[in-house]
């Protein structure tokens, strides 16, 4: 599941930075692109720690960045969904990854937690 989760955050990435070549090249889009880029991107590196984190407590800090990091993806592609007339598929889709991601990250956070009591 490690490996699996590694290539999906990686993918959402990557397809992340890939729409937002799509948009128009103006100061405006320029800004939300950016910041889609820095947190989607975030999601898979600090995925990438959390599973080299020492410790349960290490590994659940590490995977509440990534939940962050996940929740701050929906946002900019829910903009982009009203501000764009374009790519609404795509967004959509990106949505539903970054959902689907964020469920397990939270899941795994729980798992950890209730394993301590």
């Amino acid at each position: 599941m490690k490996e699996v989760l590694k290539n999906r955050t990686k993918t959402f990435a990557i397809d992340c930075w890939g729409l937002c070549t799509k948009f128009p090249v103006t100061r405006e889009y320029d800004a939300y692109c950016r910041q889609l880029i820095r947190c989607s991107s975030s999601v898979g590196a600090n995925y990438r720690a959390a599973c080299r984190a020492k410790s349960n407590a290490d590994f659940i800090n590490k995977l509440k960045i990534v939940e962050e990091e996940a929740d701050e993806s929906m946002y900019f592609l829910e903009i982009f969904l009203e501000i764009s007339e374009k790519e609404h598929q795509e967004m959509k889709r990106l949505l539903k990854e970054a959902n689907e991601l964020l469920s397990i990250i939270v899941a795994s956070i729980k798992t950890v937690r209730n394993r301590k009591s």
